[in-house]
């Protein structure tokens, strides 16, 4: 039991350690992400977010993938210009904290445009942001409860 306690503890002092990581290896040690992780290795986006930055990511959880239905998401998984398109209309440019989100349209990494509406909590085009400000070092990750669909 000391020994799990121990290595549990050595595993959370090395995920908040001081040096932050990339976006990519912030989302799979969060461990609620292996949807998201294993879309963006199929859409091949591993290596983009892996870069430079910064980022903004709106994430989906794995119960936000649970949600699109089996046959839906499978389908997304096969094409990967869709996959694509879905992934990067959660990405948008830049660093952009909690603090500093306002309410109105944000273009994304996509192309398109994400509606944010502040007025009962964050949304962002309908899924509700669950958590914020996870800090990687080349961006920002914001827990989103729904995958969205550019338009």
């Amino acid at each position: 039991m000391m020994k799990k306690t121990a290595l549990a503890a050595a595993l959370a002092l090395a995920a908040s350690g001081a040096q932050a990581k990339d976006i990519v290896d912030t989302a799979v040690a969060a461990g609620n992400f292996t949807t998201l992780a294993a879309a963006l290795n199929q859409a091949g986006l591993v290596q983009t977010l892996k870069g430079d930055g910064p980022f903004t990511v709106f994430a989906p959880t794995d119960a936000a993938f649970a949600k699109v239905p089996k046959a839906d998401l499978e389908a997304l998984l096969a094409d990967k210009a869709q996959l694509t398109r879905v992934l990067t209309y959660h990405v948008v440019p830049g660093k952009v904290m909690a603090k500093d989100v306002k309410a109105g349209k944000v273009k994304t990494v996509q192309g398109s445009e994400l509606t944010v509406d502040t007025g009962a909590g964050v949304m962002v085009d309908g899924a509700k942001v669950v958590k914020t400000d996870i800090v990687a070092d080349n961006g920002v990750i914001h827990v989103i409860d729904s995958v969205v669909m550019p338009k």
